[in-house]
């Protein structure tokens, strides 16, 4: 492009001015005209999952009442006025049996005694309970309880009534060796002085007595249930 043409554009844009009322009047012109309308859309028909999803919703909302009223018709307490009961009070526990040096050694008929045998020694001992009654006993229980101190196992016992009228045991519990016998139902012990002995080891050396004890319960015709007991001063 030439010097000439370039000059001449140049003059030409300078002198030209834009015609604005002509251009105001184009645009109030096309905004006086109303845009045209719109064809109508044909409303869409709900998708399958919404619907499912509503269903779901209302069986929701109606269960959640039905377990509102259920629950709340079967609740009885302090929400509604009532009054809840309750149930009766559970027996009180039978209080143990006295043991040993709480009973006295002569009760009525019965009198007892405990002693050590004087050929226990330094590794093995004799406990040996002496009861004497002065009336018949239609039952009778001896129990004699040697602590656990020292090494403490059983090797036997005896009495001196017939064998075949007691049941005989001896095992350890809470403690102690316990051994225990019982008059047979329809067996009797006859006046006289009894003797029940429980044989033991224990460790080497003294062994401490002053836990260990017994107890004698029968009943007598003439003065009814008597219990009788005792322990064990003497170490061994």
């Amino acid at each position: 492009m030439d010097e000439d043409l370039r000059e001449r554009l140049r003059t030409a844009a300078a002198s030209h001015r834009p015609d604005r009322a002509r251009m105001l009047a184009r645009i109030e012109r096309g905004m006086a005209q109303e845009p045209p309308a719109r064809p109508a859309r044909a409303p869409r028909t709900p998708m399958p999952w919404l619907r499912v999803a509503g269903a779901t919703a209302a069986v929701c909302g109606v269960l959640t009442a039905g377990a509102f009223a259920v629950t709340s018709a079967g609740r009885e307490g302090p929400a509604d006025g009532g009054q809840v009961t309750a149930g009766p009070a559970s027996p009180a526990p039978a209080a143990s049996p006295a043991r040993g040096a709480a009973l006295p050694a002569g009760n009525g008929p019965l009198w007892s005694d405990g002693s050590l045998d004087p050929n226990s020694n330094s590794y093995w001992a004799q406990s040996e309970v002496t009861v004497k009654t002065t009336q018949p006993l239609s039952t009778l229980t001896v129990e004699l309880r040697i602590a656990l101190n020292g090494g403490v196992n059983t090797t036997g016992s005896w009495r001196s009534l017939p064998e075949k009228d007691f049941v005989v045991s001896a095992r350890e519990e809470d403690g102690f060796l316990v051994y225990r016998w019982t008059l047979k139902p329809g067996r009797s012990v006859p006046v006289g002085t009894h003797s029940f002995a429980g044989q033991y080891n224990h460790a080497e050396g003294t062994r401490d007595t002053g836990r260990d004890d017994y107890t004698a319960r029968g009943r007598a015709p003439a003065d009814g249930a008597v219990s009788v007991g005792g322990g064990f001063t003497d170490t061994h």
